[in-house]
Parts: C-alpha cells; sequence; structure tokens
C-alpha cells in the first residue's frame, strides 16, 4: 500500500483479506503448523520456503502487523518483539559481539542506557555514550575501529531532547556503521527516520502504537538500504556463513533488503525467544488503526499544556521542543514539523516538597510509570522510580527532585490545563 496516505495505510495496511477472508485481521493462536511432509517443513528450515513451523520464530497474526508498522516507517523488512527493550538489544546484537563498540546519545530512555552500558558490556560489547549537541569533531571522535552500530533516541524519554538524526547518520555511514533509532515517542505519523538517513527504526509498541496502556510489545524495521557486503569485514555475522544455520550468508541470499530481519528472526528470536504474543499483536493493530488520529491530539494537548505551564508563576522551566524557548526548538522544526508526541517535563519551584503536593493534587492525571497513553499520566521520579537517590543525585542523573513527567493523553485540554492548574494551586 505504499501508494497510499499515512492515514490509509495505519488502517488498511499489513493485510489485505481474500474473497471470503476475515475482515479483521486474524488471531492465530497457535504455536504449530501441520504440513503434510518432512519435504514442506525442510524447505522452511532451509529458507526455501515462505511459511511458518512455529510461532517463536515467526507467526502470521505477528508479521501482518509487522508488516503494517514497515509500511508506515517506509523500510523493506520488519518483525515484532515481546517488548521495546527487546527490540534495541535485538537490533544492537544482531550486528555486535563479544569484542565490539556502540557509540550511543547519552540521552536516551534510562533502562535502555542500562542495557547498553551494564549489560551488554557484561558480553564484552563496550560503549561510548556521546551528547545528543555533539559537534560532528566530538560525535567522530567516539568511533573505534570496533565500532559497529550507532544509536539514539529520536525524541529522548524523559529526558525530550531531540536527536539529530542526519548528523549522527552521517557520522555513522562515514565509519560504515549503521544508525540504529528508537522512534517511540513521534511514531511515523510524527516523524520517519528513514528519510533523514537512518537505517534501522526500533520502537516500544506498548506506547503510541498501541495507545491504551492494554499490551507490552517492539517492532524493528530496516530500511533495506544499507551495504552489508560493502564493510563485510565489520559484519561477519551478516557476510560469512551462519554454521547455526545450514551455513547461510544472510546478505548474500536475502540482500540488503532481507538480510538483518532474517537474521534477526531466525537466529535470535530462536535462542532468545523474546516472541510477541499474537493476542498482543492483535490488540497492537487495534491501536495502529487510528495512530493517525490520535497523535495530532496528543501533541495538540501538550502544546497548550506546555503553553500553560511556562507562564505559570510556580514553573521554574519547561522541557517541550514545541515551545519557541525549548533548546530543541529548530532542531524539532527540522524534523518534527508537525510537533513531537505528548510529553511534557517540567520543574517546580518549589522542589521536591512542592512536587509531592502537586502530584498528590491531581486528579486526571494518575500516578503511572507509563507514558504515550490515550489517558494522561504523570510521574515525579524522585518520589518513585529514583526514590533511593538524594537531591543531589537526582540533579546528577537529569531527574532533579522538583521535575515532573507529565504524558497528555486525548482528553479536552480545557480539562487537563484546569487540573493542572487546581494542582498548582495547591501548592
Amino acid at each position: 500500500m505504499s501508494d497510499y496516505k499515512l492515514g490509509t495505510r495505519c488502517v488498511q495496511g499489513g493485510y489485505t483479506p481474500g474473497n471470503g477472508e476475515p475482515r479483521q485481521m486474524p488471531i492465530v493462536q497457535s504455536t504449530t503448523f501441520r504440513y503434510a511432509t518432512s519435504e514442506d517443513m525442510g524447505k522452511l528450515f532451509d529458507l526455501e520456503a515462505n511459511g511458518y513451523f512455529y510461532s517463536r520464530l515467526q507467526n502470521p497474526t505477528n508479521d501482518m502487523v509487522a508488516a503494517k508498522i514497515t509500511e508506515l516507517e517506509g523500510g523493506t523488512a520488519g518483525m515484532l518483539t515481546s517488548s521495546g527493550q527487546a527490540a534495541n538489544f535485538f537490533a544492537l546484537f544482531n550486528i555486535c559481539e563479544c569484542g565490539d563498540h556502540i557509540v550511543a546519545s547519552s540521552s536516551i530512555y534510562g533502562g535502555t542506557f542500562n542495557l547498553i552500558s551494564v549489560t551488554m558490556a557484561k558480553m564484552g560489547i563496550t560503549a561510548t555514550f556521546v551528547s545528543p549537541d555533539a559537534s560532528e569533531e566530538e560525535l567522530d571522535a567516539a568511533f573505534r575501529p570496533n565500532t559497529k552500530a550507532v544509536f539514539g533516541e529520536t525524541i529522548a524519554n524523559p529526558a525530550l531532547t531531540v536527536l539529530d538524526i542526519e548528523k549522527f547518520a552521517k557520522a555513522a555511514h562515514a565509519h560504515g556503521v549503521p544508525l540504529i533509532v528508537d522512534n517511540t515517542f513521534p511514531t511515523p505519523v510524527n516523524c520517519r527516520p528513514f528519510e533523514w538517513g537512518a537505517d534501522i527504526v526500533t520502537h516500544s509498541t506498548t506506547k503510541y502504537m498501541d495507545g491504551h496502556g492494554a499490551a507490552l510489545g517492539g517492532a524493528i524495521i530496516d530500511h533495506g538500504v544499507f551495504d552489508w557486503m560493502a564493510h563485510a569485514e565489520k559484519f561477519p555475522g551478516l557476510c560469512t556463513p551462519d554454521e547455526s544455520y545450514h551455513g547461510i550468508t544472510y546478505a548474500e541470499k536475502f540482500g540488503k533488503e532481507g538480510a538483518f530481519i532474517t537474521k534477526c528472526t531466525s537466529q535470535l528470536m530462536r535462542d532468545f525467544g523474546s516472541m510477541q504474543s499474537p493476542q498482543n499483536a492483535f490488540i497492537l493493530n487495534l491501536g495502529l488503526e487510528s495512530l493517525h488520529v490520535r497523535m495530532p491530539k496528543h501533541v495538540e494537548n501538550a502544546q497548550a499544556v506546555a503553553e500553560f505551564l511556562y507562564s505559570h508563576p510556580k514553573v521554574a522551566y519547561v522541557n517541550y521542543s514545541g515551545l519557541p524557548t525549548d533548546k530543541y526548538y529548530e532542531v524539532a522544526q527540522k524534523y518534527l514539523p508537525n510537533g513531537g508526541c505528548g510529553v511534557v517535563s517540567f520543574g517546580l519551584k518549589g522542589g521536591r516538597e512542592a512536587a509531592s503536593i502537586f502530584m498528590r493534587e491531581l486528579k486526571l492525571g494518575a500516578i503511572e510509570t507509563h507514558v504515550a497513553d490515550a489517558r494522561t499520566c504523570c510521574l515525579n521520579p524522585a518520589t518513585s522510580t529514583h526514590r533511593q537517590m538524594n537531591d543531589e543525585q537526582l540533579k546528577e542523573a537529569g531527574v532533579p527532585a522538583e521535575l515532573i513527567r507529565i504524558s497528555l493523553g486525548l482528553e479536552d485540554k480545557e480539562d487537563l490545563i484546569a487540573d493542572i492548574s487546581n494542582a498548582l494551586d495547591a501548592i
């Protein structure tokens, strides 16, 4: 459906029913699939035929939903995972092994920072973190001969920094490695990183794509343009025979368009099993069908709340790239001309005590660790996710005690502003 506009692809992409087939994408709730002969199944194991034999690797429902997300991002191949964390791990580990190195933006989700800096380090994969604001010279200096990938987030969670995708892509390609971008917050409705030079895109589909806090999931999409064989010495996993899978050389057999996702599925999903359930994929698809309608409303509400907070005397600062005063306003105008997402962070002049009062007095904004939901949710890291830290440690971590992160849902903005105003008045 590449000839259709984005909204049409949100609604009808990935699945076209045949005559007399279900109009709604079916849930194939089966772990296994029957074949008439061993030879028929053998062709699947040899990657000589398309089909399914075990849902830990692939499932028809999942593949249809992955195909829709691939269409939305403008890629050539995609897959679903059990979570966004699994997607980021698979995307990196698919081309990195013990002794390799990653360059990553320092402004990324804390769980992903820990994945790269701690867990993958235990696997012998090191990383250099650079500021998203790093100059081209500083970025270039972070690379090593064993660097295999560059990683960043379009809009960082929760810092809300905006990645200069072209700058990071240029640096990655100059060193013969791909740029992997987590596009969870903007979604392809508001940003398509492939159009700016990214090579692999990941998502926590748990967030806006599902949009209703109903189903955990992740996705990996390949643009299909990075030439693995041109840098074969860097990527032996893709460019030399895989003896664990019949000696297949993925880059030769499946080309630029299919090598990355085929290896990720037949090797990593086989061994780690971080599969999204067909039921979750079905729920995800229901969310995708309205994604193009919901995202503008999230942005509208966030913009209105950010402007209200910016003018309020009890608010010390507001982080939202839609504000002309925001540090990332100009770069956001380039990559996110229709707005970024519905998440706003701000600090209260009264510090930790003021933040506690504000959180207590909110009525519409529920206290949750979640973001990117149809319902507004709010978090003060100092009293929840980061409560083990003192005020000085919180400041060093970029989440000072006065910081509030609010994810604006789909409610009427007048009600949201009134709720926030009442909470501020109580301080």
